[in-house]
């Protein structure tokens, strides 16, 4: 069963959410959002890799005022994230943003949440209900003896009524921990409780090396079954890697199609080439090219054209030499220097350059 295709549809911007629609992919902008130059240009980078809504923090009035001008120079929606301050949110609305992400607890009480959810309905714009395990409310904590999946759960279902009570219901729900685990029970049991559309992610997941395995473990088990509209991955790195990831997870599950994906050999005593560098240049190569193949980079002439078989393009390395390999058929031989030059030229003649 796919809970996503049972999801409210929610638009945020010229995007669609839930209802079936398309895994989108996001990111957060790590530049002071009221440097309008540096946010513009970052949130470029990850548009051209593929992301297709993008967070900026708004802690104050000049950054919401950014969101304007910001506005006019990208072509993904915006959506502004706001702590504690509920005149931020409605500065940010304001100016343009497209969602507003707000922990209904921590935004100035219900006088202050309810002058978000009035501005939010005039505008219709949608409201994402964040909740984290390191602000899970002091009294859900003793409840459940501890921070749990359970107490996440309840945690957004009563944020999400508050608001809904308030004749709104535009809402996107996001639960999370840095704990996997938990983060997946939180998400298996949300969804038989809500049609809400989810945004997916495991939050602090940690540097690019250990965040990737925690994301790829946590929402390849949330979004294996069905569960997720939209889809984070939180590291502690370039913004752009999150983009690169979450496609990577999402074309590994079959939910996205599109993207060169990469095979290359765990390499071997037979390998007479720097594979390891060689995969590393390819993977860096191909994320320029909208092409919907698998590339293989193997190490050995020996066995690189069996291996590589099952992809659409492939090179291998010999001594001092290499193969271009098309659907398992060497096509031609070049010098080791030349390899890489060799592959690009065939990717751009695939993608019509």
């Amino acid at each position: 069963m796919s809970y996503r295709d049972n999801t409210k549809k929610v638009k945020i911007g010229d995007v669609t959410i839930g209802g079936g629609s398309d895994i989108a992919i996001q990111s957060m902008t790590n530049t002071p959002t009221e440097d309008v130059a540096a946010t513009v240009a970052q949130i470029l980078e990850l548009e051209k890799a593929g992301c297709q809504i993008v967070r900026s923090t708004v802690p104050n009035i000049e950054a919401a005022r950014a969101f304007a001008e910001i506005k006019k120079q990208i072509h993904i929606p915006l959506v502004a994230d706001i702590h504690f301050d509920h005149r931020m949110a409605i500065a940010a609305m304001e100016n343009g943003a497209d969602k507003i992400r707000i922990n209904p607890g921590n935004i100035g009480g219900d006088e202050g949440l309810r002058d978000v959810v009035k501005c939010a309905m005039e505008r219709n714009i949608p409201i994402r209900v964040g909740v984290n395990s390191g602000s899970l409310e002091k009294e859900l904590v003793e409840r459940y003896s501890g921070v749990t999946a359970e107490g996440l759960v309840e945690s957004a279902l009563k944020k999400c009524a508050k608001i809904e009570e308030m004749g709104y219901d535009q809402l996107v729900i996001s639960i999370k921990s840095s704990d996997v685990m938990m983060c997946v029970k939180a998400h298996e049991l949300i969804v038989q409780k809500t049609d809400h559309p989810l945004h997916v992610g495991i939050t602090e997941a940690g540097t690019i090396k250990s965040g990737n395995i925690k994301s790829a473990v946590g929402l390849g088990l949330i979004l294996g079954q069905g569960i997720g509209d939209t889809v984070r991955v939180s590291l502690t790195g370039a913004p752009v890697e999150e983009i690169y990831t979450a496609k990577l997870i999402l074309k590994t599950l079959g939910l996205k199609k599109g993207g060169v994906e990469i095979v290359s050999c765990p390499t071997c005593g037979r390998t007479k080439i720097d594979i390891i560098s060689l995969a590393t240049q390819v993977e860096n190569m191909v994320q320029g090219y909208d092409l919907d193949i698998k590339v293989a980079v193997m190490g050995c002439a020996v066995n690189g054209p069996g291996e590589a078989k099952e992809a659409d393009l492939g090179i291998a390395g010999g001594i001092g030499e290499g193969l271009l390999i098309r659907k398992g058929e060497v096509i031609k031989k070049v010098p080791e220097a030349q390899l890489l030059d060799t592959l690009r030229a065939e990717l751009d003649r695939l993608a019509g350059k």
